[in-house]
């Protein structure tokens, strides 16, 4: 009996103990490893995080251990606004990467205060500090995200702790990178920005010129307008506190609500002159002025007011002014007014973009790359189809200037303004004439394909280009067989049907990547650039065969067979081979088809 109790109470023992490993394995927070090759490592899956309950890093470590610390929600790194600070632990081990210094990269600009501990093996704990609260010179390289340089030694795993505390959204997102890796992302990343910000100023700068010329208001306005949202987003990916005050922190918080309210009161102000407020529609115009006088107040108390504050009232006044332009542009639109039209689809693009990213700054989407840079895609979208709109804007009042003096001048002298109408539609005419034969220059006016001009100016550039490059270039000439007859006995229209129907043919047979020309009257060149001999001989069979098989169904129930004769130059041998050369084979290759009995295809030689 007390032998079976005690085998009872063995196993019982046993049972609490494979229970308390697997317990303490579950608590264990996972470590990931750096092998070799790896050059990029988020640690969004073995992150750990609790809510600052006024610890210290020692405590906070030993309570990292025991598991007191729980996985991310959802992997997500974004956590919205919250009022407390936030703790986020991970452990780093270098299983055999040859890279043993690596920067661990906060991919979120807007944290103030940012205090990374290192423990290392042997206990030691090393503190590092950054955060936008905090002089830009402590980061471990000058960049806008906050960033610390680690050693990670193969077989000396660090635990990381990082304390993060900020009136912005709190958003973490941990990246280690090799010094290679993270050279490749700062090129990329700044030339990306460089890019948006490069269409901005364009767009300011071309607007100011214009203002300076024609006078015209809306162009200083939307001109502020992209200042203002420009200087928005400077400030909200870091660029303003890395570059314009990287030793006044306080700027960096100051910033964010001063240059909101400055981009939504240029928005408003150029909202309400663009769409003529004032004169269609003065119920709106009154209701933009309220607004105006808000968003004016704000910019003058954001500087008074917490960060977290003026941002959230900020953000909260962003509403009834979108939704007040919004509004204003449907009724002017609805009244007639088409240049709301453009206006309404620019904002669709920058509200898009926006509402993405105050989605993620809530914590409620994921920050990836599409929606940490959709503001900056939907208002470089908003500030191009703007600046379309002022285009647009200002020929429709300049068509309405001058009809109103065309009105004016009708009731001076009748005669001289039908004259002049009579000149400004014949200017007109001539100038839509003149648009037409431009955009259909290069264009045969029978068949539709290119037309020999064109094929002179592309032929040798086409041809250079594929030497250049090592690869094969062909040419066809191709002539119809006896087609004078066609012409003699069907007539003339009869004629012209077919050599549409021929050229669709062959521009069919060869592609979209070929260039069919009309070379005159019923001959045609294609280029055929990057297809060799090969090629070109199956593509010219493909083309004799199939006009021989069409069937040409005339009126008068006669069915017209027609027949060509294509000639062949290729240069596949790398060789530099001037265009009259490769022309006058093709050529002697048309002609010995023709001469050897017509309908059929001869590859020309090169000349010994």
């Amino acid at each position: 009996m007390v032998q079976a109790l005690l085998r009872l109470l063995i196993r019982a023992g046993l049972l609490l103990g494979l229970l308390a490993c697997a317990s303490w394995a579950a608590a264990t927070p996972p470590v990931l490893d750096l092998t070799a090759g790896q050059t990029r490592a988020p640690l969004n899956a073995v992150t750990r995080y609790a809510v600052d309950s006024g610890d210290d890093a020692a405590a906070m470590f030993a309570r990292a251990e025991a598991g007191g610390f729980q996985p991310l929600p959802a992997d997500s790194t974004a956590f919205g606004f919250v009022d407390q600070a936030h703790w986020f632990y991970a452990r780093v081990a270098n299983a055999n990467h040859a890279d043993t210094r690596w920067l661990l990269v906060l991919e979120y600009a807007l944290l103030d205060y940012v205090d990374l501990y290192v423990r290392q093996a042997d206990g030691s704990i090393q503190h590092l500090q950054s955060g936008d609260r905090r002089p830009f010179t402590l980061r471990g390289v000058a960049y806008r995200h906050p960033n610390f340089w680690l050693q990670i030694q193969p077989g000396q795993p660090l635990e990381l702790l990082l304390r993060v505390q900020s009136e912005s959204s709190m958003q973490v997102p941990l990246v280690l990178y090799t010094p290679g890796a993270f050279i490749e992302l700062a090129r990329d990343a700044q030339l990306g920005m460089g890019v948006y910000y490069g269409i901005l100023l364009a767009l300011l700068f071309y607007n100011l010129i214009l203002f300076f010329s024609l006078r015209d208001r809306s162009h200083f306005l939307y001109s502020l307008h992209v200042l203002g949202f420009g200087l928005v987003l400077f400030c909200l990916n870091g660029l303003a506190f890395e570059y314009f005050w990287p030793q006044r922190t306080w700027l960096a918080n100051a910033a964010v609500p001063l240059s909101m309210a400055f981009a939504m009161l240029a928005m408003l102000l150029f909202a309400r002159d663009f769409l003529e407020l004032p004169r269609r529609a003065p119920l709106a115009n009154r209701l933009l002025l309220g607004l105006i006088g808000v968003h004016a107040l704000m910019l003058l108390a954001s500087p008074l007011l917490g960060y977290r504050s003026a941002v959230m009232t900020g953000t909260a006044l962003v509403f009834p002014g979108v939704l007040g332009v919004i509004a204003a542009a449907f009724l002017v639109a609805r009244r007639g007014f088409r240049p709301a039209l453009l206006f309404l689809f620019a904002w669709a693009m920058l509200l898009g973009g926006t509402a993405v990213y105050a989605l993620v700054s809530f914590g409620l989407l994921p920050k990836t790359f599409a929606t940490e840079y959709g503001m900056q895609v939907g208002s470089a979208a908003e500030m191009i189809f703007l600046s379309f709109a002022l285009a647009y804007r200002w020929a429709a009042l300049r068509r309405e200037n001058e009809r109103i003096a065309q009105e004016a001048a009708e009731q001076l002298e009748q005669r001289v303004e039908e004259r002049t109408r009579e000149l400004s539609s014949a200017l007109e005419q001539l100038g839509e004439a003149h648009a037409r034969l431009r955009e259909h220059s290069a264009r045969d006016g029978l068949t539709g394909v290119f037309n020999r001009r064109h094929f002179e100016q592309n032929f040798a550039p086409l041809l250079a280009q594929c030497q250049a490059t090592q690869r094969p270039f062909s040419l066809l000439l191709a002539d119809l067989d006896h087609f004078k007859r066609v012409n003699d006995e069907h007539g003339h229209l009869t004629g012209d049907d077919c050599l549409r129907a021929i050229a669709a043919t062959l521009q069919h047979c060869a592609g979209e990547a070929a260039c069919v020309a009309r070379f005159g009257g019923e001959e045609f060149a294609v280029l055929l650039p990057g297809v060799d001999e090969l090629g070109a001989r199956r593509t010219a069979e493909a083309i004799r065969q199939r006009i021989a098989a069409q069937v040409f169904a005339l009126e008068d129930g006669t069915r017209l067979h027609l027949t060509v004769s294509i000639g062949i130059a290729s240069d596949s041998t790398g060789a530099v081979t001037e265009p009259a050369a490769l022309l006058r084979r093709a050529d002697d290759a048309l002609y010995e088809a023709k001469r050897n009995g017509r309908n059929r295809v001869v590859q020309g030689t090169a000349a010994a």
